[in-house]
């Protein structure tokens, strides 16, 4: 009988090269806002190197998150017969993840994602493969799950797995909706929503979700995401950090951890802030400690290439929030 997970992660897992572009330009209609990566149409373009992730993608790399943070974790994905589906399955061994609730499905292919790194961004093309998702075979109800990015036929996953989490009435769910999550809309996953202890975006995502115009007030989207019926909502905005609002009505905020560097790449970010903050709460902390968990390893995710590789350990995370390089308050607004 398998033991009690205290982190479940589901959702799709990715192979990525990451490609380091030299030879580009951003155009942007409004002041760093609806900005395109620009190349020379037809012609044979620089490139200065690559790196391959396997293993990476918004489930795998909270599951990474969660274990070098010590937690008990396991990841339900699912992969397929070719020569990257083991590679997948290696990294995720090597972490500590238990794999044995992950799927290598016969004649799929592994997902396979290219990013296009340019500066301290990045552009990712995606293609996820149609996987037949079924629900986790579990004996006990782990303490959390944390759902996150699935491809474009996974709707009636989604109710499957809500339905499945009723037999679990003390797990608590984190959601991370990803970009086809999103585009599925609320109203198709109002059941996850409302199912949700705690919610992760950014901005930029909540103005998607709610439908509201780019500039809205994170005021008005905390509580139009709220409104969905998740308990808890927080939302990041980049270099401004994370705001909260909590289940009494209360908005935290938290700033970005003041490490004085400049962000080298700023794959995985936000997947740490959440998957931090989330392991935070399950080990105790209060909401307002563990937005700053988030703070501090998505700060050393960004000195990284990956979503994976800045991603700290218990130690290191708590060495670094005792002792940052500069003002690191809590605010309750």
């Amino acid at each position: 009988m398998q033991e009690q997970l205290d982190f479940l992660a589901i959702g799709d897992i990715v192979t990525e090269p990451f490609i380091r572009l030299k030879d580009a330009h951003v155009t942007c209609r409004i002041d760093h806002e609806e900005c395109e990566i620009c190349m020379r149409w037809g012609d044979k373009i620089p490139y200065d190197f690559a790196v391959l992730m396997p293993a990476v993608g918004n489930a795998a790399n909270a599951a990474v998150s969660a274990a070098r943070l010590g937690l008990k974790t396991a990841l339900r994905a699912y992969v397929g017969d070719d020569v990257y589906g083991p590679e997948c399955l290696e990294v995720l061994k090597k972490e500590g993840i238990d794999t044995s609730l992950m799927v290598t499905e016969a004649g799929k292919k592994t997902n396979y994602h290219y990013v296009l790194w340019y500066q301290d961004q990045r552009t990712i093309l995606v293609k996820h493969e149609d996987f037949t998702y079924t629900v986790p075979d579990v004996s006990e109800a782990p303490k959390w799950v944390y759902l996150s990015s699935l491809a474009a036929n996974s709707e009636p996953y989604h109710h499957a797995l809500i339905e499945w989490l009723k037999k679990f009435p003390t797990t608590k769910l984190a959601f991370q909706p990803g970009t086809f999550q999103m585009k599925l809309g609320k109203d198709v996953l109002k059941d996850v929503y409302a199912r949700t202890d705690i919610f992760f975006c950014n901005k930029e995502e909540a103005e998607r979700i709610l439908e509201l115009p780019v500039g809205t007030d994170y005021k008005v989207l905390l509580q139009g995401i709220k409104a969905l019926g998740p308990k808890i909502v927080v939302i990041t905005d980049d270099a401004r950090g994370g705001f909260a609002l909590d289940e009494n009505g209360a908005v935290l905020h938290t700033p970005r951890y003041p490490d004085t560097r400049p962000a080298y790449e700023i794959t995985g970010a936000g997947d740490a802030f959440a998957s931090s903050t989330t392991v935070a709460l399950s080990l105790g902390k209060s909401l307002g400690e563990a937005l700053q968990w988030g703070a501090v390893n998505a700060s050393s995710v960004l000195q990284k290439v990956g979503a994976q590789g800045g991603l700290l350990s218990r130690a290191e995370l708590e060495q670094n929030l005792a002792n940052p390089p500069g003002p690191f308050a809590l605010e309750t607004l």
